[in-house]
């Protein structure tokens, strides 16, 4: 199943499937202070930013720690044990993303990570595509590069439109990469990601996929999506532990320099008798993984991995489309909410919704909701600058109360996934019912540019 098309999506959406429950995941049952008294259980709604830790993947690295030994350096059974244990994750990891046979998986710390890894493998003269809709992380590595940002498109048909137009009459023969988001950050849309790499490859340049928020949501396949790169972050995956993934072809990556210069990297290391060193590199994966591996991190990946293909993405796909009806028809419901988007409301999407709320400054609008209701949201631009600039256009109104010296273009963001349970939806949604009816039940200041709660002591 395609999951970067919108026909391909609905028809996810629509299969009929059984209910499932929530996978369970650490800090469900975290209770918090509220403000007003007493406390409430956590509502995590900030998955877009980093999902919490899925309990299976947890159980797992807890299981295997007291084994941990250093990976690829030791003739030691925990070290034989912890090197096998490194390579089944990476091959886990790229069966998860349908991989081809001759494709690199390298391990990494994050998808800005693999993006920076990958921009610095470009050929020289490399020419780089990428809309403005694009989270940082795939938006900033590319400076070195001869860079062309593309407008954000209004509609997945623009998209492919405008990248057609930006290619056409490019030297096929030289080297292109284009670089997409599968899944936005800021709106959830789903971008086509099958049809940017048909026309990326009609004109003889490469795609990387960012699947940072796609990943979590749907499966992910190279070979159906015909991609040459996909990137991804384990945080947002439901695995902790600083870790992400690059896997595509090798051809660019076995031609570059180590993205690291050190051991694991190196093959052979010879001194001349000038005294210069001499290095053969590998050309595996390992040619990018220099120093001490991940080796828990890139395990808690691949944890995620099959704890996600065990549960079944038809079903947490059929699940979280619930989910997300119920979010959009909640704020719907409310005259003063704006929910942005730039492919409209029938475009298909993952659980994540930005938002703003007439006469509310996004901080303080999530500091009430966090210190009241106990809700975590993310407001601000997230680290997606230029794309909330065209979404938001002129600034909505604000109010002075925490938000005169704080840049009035910014959105509130709710974002949720397998882990999130119906009450905390339906929380979330009283809760911005309640703030835009009756306002904030308590007083708050900015401090350090962010709105927090005056303590009652007035410290």
């Amino acid at each position: 199943m395609s999951v970067a098309t919108a026909t391909a999506v609905r028809t996810a959406a629509a299969t009929e499937e059984p209910p499932c429950a929530p996978l369970p995941v650490l800090g469900r049952d975290v209770a918090v202070p509220l403000v007003t008294g007493g406390s409430v259980t956590y509502a995590a709604l900030d998955y877009a930013a980093s999902a919490p830790a899925l309990q299976r993947v947890w159980d797992d690295v807890a299981a295997y720690a007291p084994y941990y030994g250093s990976v690829h350096r030791g003739a030691g059974h925990l070290s034989q044990l912890s090197t096998e244990l490194f390579e089944n994750a990476r091959r886990t990891v790229a069966a998860f993303l349908d991989c081809r046979p001759d494709d690199q998986l390298v391990f990494t710390r994050s998808t800005t990570d693999s993006l920076n890894l990958l921009a610095a493998a470009l050929p020289a003269g490399c020419e780089v595509y990428v809309f403005e809709t694009e989270h940082h992380a795939a938006l900033l590595p590319w400076q070195s590069a001869r860079l062309t940002v593309l407008d954000a498109p209004r509609s997945p048909r623009q998209a492919v439109e405008t990248l057609e137009r930006a290619l056409a009459g490019r030297d096929p023969h030289g080297p292109a990469l284009v670089c997409v988001t599968g899944a936005s950050n800021v709106t959830g849309e789903l971008w086509p990601v099958r049809e940017l790499a048909a026309a990326a490859h009609a004109h003889g340049a490469r795609i990387v996929l960012d699947a940072a928020q796609l990943a979590p949501h749907h499966p992910v396949s190279v070979r159906d999506l015909d991609v040459d790169w996909v990137a991804f972050s384990g945080h947002k995956l439901y695995a902790p532990f600083g870790s992400g993934v690059l896997a595509g072809r090798a051809d660019w990556l076995r031609a570059a320099e180590p993205y690291l210069a050190g051991g694991g990297a190196s093959r052979r290391v010879t001194r001349d008798t000038d005294g210069t060193v001499a290095v053969e590199w590998h050309d595996s994966a390992a040619r990018h993984e220099a120093g001490s591996p991940n080796v828990i991190g890139a395990y808690s990946i691949a944890s995620a991995c099959t704890a996600l293909t065990e549960a079944g993405f038809a079903s947490l796909v059929a699940r979280e489309q619930r989910l997300i009806a119920r979010v959009r028809a909640g704020l719907a419901e409310v005259p003063q909410v704006t929910v942005l988007s730039l492919f409209g409301d029938d475009a298909p999407r993952v659980g994540v919704v930005s938002f703003v709320v007439e006469g509310w400054n996004s901080s303080h609008f999530a500091a009430a909701l966090s210190a009241e209701y106990g809700i975590g949201v993310r407001d601000g631009l997230f680290c997606a600058h230029p794309l909330l600039r065209t979404l938001l256009g002129t600034a909505p109104a604000t109010e002075a109360e925490c938000g005169a010296p704080q840049n009035p273009l910014s959105a509130l963001r709710v974002s949720f996934g397998a882990g999130t349970p119906d009450e905390h939806i339906d929380r979330f949604l009283t809760a911005v019912r309640e703030l835009v009816t009756h306002g904030a039940r308590w007083t708050y200041e900015t401090k350090d540019g962010r709105c927090v709660p005056v303590q009652e002591d007035g410290n």
